[in-house]
């Protein structure tokens, strides 16, 4: 396999140059900021670094994303996603409670964007389900796929403890890949468990599932904005 840390690096920045160029011209281009074009957009580009990017080199350079990332789905994912989904609905809460009295209210980025955009229903439905499905399954590729399986190689390549390495930075990476600061404890919290089930299972499995359950919360939250 000749992938390695190098197309985790590749990954982040194709998920953060390609919506911003991309964005920006749209922009330029004079769309509103406000709206459709924008709002999916900026939901759907980064799938490019997150998803394409992974399967492509494992393809090409690897066994697949199936073999070399753990991009699998068994039966008992589904328990092992059920607990990790309250896992992070419990903790995240708690970090959450503990970032409000450090910081005051907040809010999360998408949600922000959905309630400020003006857009019509199916919109909303769609950026709904694109952060219910799209999110967690891509966003798990890379980061308990990618980023779990090259940390744990280049670690165990130097006599390191390649699951806690793997565990701790791909949470890590995916907590700074939002770039939202004040969320910072509720992320890597969120995070860990997702990197957790990625250690224990040895696939992504339970950690999509995982992660749609946390994320269906807001979604529901998003839905509710429907006819406002």
């Amino acid at each position: 396999m000749r992938w390695g840390m190098a197309d985790v690096l590749i990954a982040l920045l194709l998920a953060l140059i390609v919506p911003t160029l991309v964005l920006g011209a749209m922009l330029s281009a004079g769309l509103p900021r406000d709206g459709a074009a924008i709002l999916l957009g900026s939901a759907v580009l980064p799938w490019l670094g997150f998803g394409l990017w992974p399967w492509l080199t494992t393809k090409l350079q690897g066994n697949g994303a199936r073999i070399d990332l753990g991009f699998a789905f068994r039966p008992i994912d589904l328990a092992w996603g059920a607990l990790g989904g309250a896992l992070c609905l419990v903790l995240g809460t708690i970090a959450a409670e503990i970032t409000q009295r450090l910081f005051g209210d907040f809010g999360s980025a998408a949600g922000d964007a959905v309630s400020s955009a003006d857009v019509a229903d199916w919109v909303i439905v769609a950026f709904a389900l694109a952060a219910l499905i799209g999110a967690p399954l891509f966003e798990e590729l890379c980061f308990r796929g990618l980023a779990f399986a090259a940390v744990a190689r280049w670690t165990s390549a130097r006599g390191l403890p390649a699951v806690p390495w793997a565990t701790v930075v791909s949470a890590l990476l995916f907590t700074l890949i939002h770039f939202e600061p004040v969320r910072f404890g509720v992320l890597l919290t969120i995070g860990l468990v997702l990197s957790w089930l990625r250690a224990r299972t040895g696939r992504v499995g339970a950690s999509v599932i995982a992660h749609a359950l946390n994320n269906l919360w807001g979604v529901l939250g998003i839905l509710a904005l429907l006819g406002s």
